[in-house]
């Protein structure tokens, strides 16, 4: 089944409901609200969704699959992206909880499901399925640079680190976008956005040869759009992801960047060494994309979480000084000021 087919989801977030690791649930909850059911909590039980991640407002959090069972769930979707990409072993109880009650586990972990004897077991023994979403299965494509003559025109988002809203910039431009009527895709590049758009490659589990040839690939699928704004992954300068962002931009061979930001952020995450400033990734970003294409960043996401809406409009001015480039946070503040900087670099209508 596609990651779509399931409309009664239960998320499992399990202690990390607030936390930098569950951007996943945040994501599904944001954006396939009508299709989640509730969010398995022990911890943060009967707290409201909208105080701990900002939206969500009336899903319920609950402290185990028993109680989920009132909502009458078809799947039980695990709700953190942690670095190393396993499961943590507390949570097996949930899972075989759920699969016997016959609820399939849509997840998207480095660890695949199905390779685990006990939960394969336990889901061919109770009919239900293991969707492992983070599987690319076999891709063997190794890029040669042909995206850079796709008609369609491909912006793509880069970040200073990782967990800095690449993704919810990437679809709230694609929301945007259609708004003043341009034909525009959404391309996913890791295991949430395929579980909110229902297609894509998760880039960071395809052999290292070929991550540029699955860039290159999702670009021709969506060749015949106006414009295709592509999601991006990790950050350049990260010790642990620069790879799979370099060949994003060498794969994708963008026309644009949009560059994601979190202000006050200078270390990358699980690094303890500063990561370099916001003026030496854009510097960074355009000099690499350009090895392979024309491009040039046309604008700067904030990710202003936490900030009251004061510090934030703050933050977004002091970008566009220093960086000279428009900015805005999408989220509190919509992305005309994006959207018109790509208007002008495409001299769309």
């Amino acid at each position: 089944m596609n990651c779509l087919d399931y409309r009664r989801m239960v998320i499992l977030t399990d202690g990390q409901l607030s936390s930098l690791g569950a951007k996943t649930a945040s994501s599904l909850i944001r954006y396939r609200r009508e299709h989640v059911v509730a969010v398995l909590d022990p911890q943060h039980v009967g707290q409201p969704l909208e105080g701990l991640i900002g939206w969500g407002q009336g899903i319920p959090v609950i402290a185990s699959i028993e109680q989920a069972l009132a909502f009458e769930p078809d799947s039980l979707l695990i709700g953190i992206a942690p670095i190393g990409g396993k499961l943590p072993d507390a949570w097996r109880t949930h899972l075989t909880a759920a699969i016997r009650h016959g609820m399939s586990i849509v997840s998207g972990l480095h660890m695949l499901l199905r390779d685990d004897d006990e939960l394969s077991e336990q889901a061919r023994k109770h009919g239900v399925e293991l969707l492992d979403v983070r599987d690319p299965g076999p891709f063997d494509r190794v890029a040669v640079g042909m995206a850079a003559e796709l008609p369609v025109k491909r912006v793509l988002t880069v970040g200073t680190d990782c967990a800095v809203g690449k993704m919810v910039a990437t679809l709230e431009l694609r929301a945007a976008a259609r708004r003043v009527g341009w034909d525009a895709a959404f391309v996913a590049t890791g295991q949430t956005g395929i579980m909110i758009e229902g297609w894509g490659i998760a880039v960071d589990r395809v052999i290292s040869d070929f991550t540029a040839g699955a860039a290159e690939w999702l670009c021709e699928q969506v060749a015949d759009r106006q414009i295709a704004f592509i999601e991006g992954q990790g950050s350049i300068t990260h010790p642990g992801y620069s790879g799979v962002s370099l060949g994003l931009l060498h794969g994708a061979c963008p026309d644009a960047l949009i560059v994601c930001h979190q202000p006050g952020r200078d270390h990358h995450h699980g690094v303890e060494k500063r990561s370099a400033s916001l003026l030496d990734h854009i510097a960074l970003n355009e000099r690499l994309a350009n090895a392979r294409h024309p491009c040039r960043v046309c604008g700067v996401s904030l990710y202003t979480a936490g900030m009251s809406d004061e510090d934030a409009r703050a933050a977004i001015k002091a970008t566009a000084a220093e960086t000279g480039l428009p900015t805005t946070d999408v989220v509190r503040f919509g992305c005309d000021p994006l959207i018109e900087s790509l208007r002008e670099a495409f001299e769309l209508p």
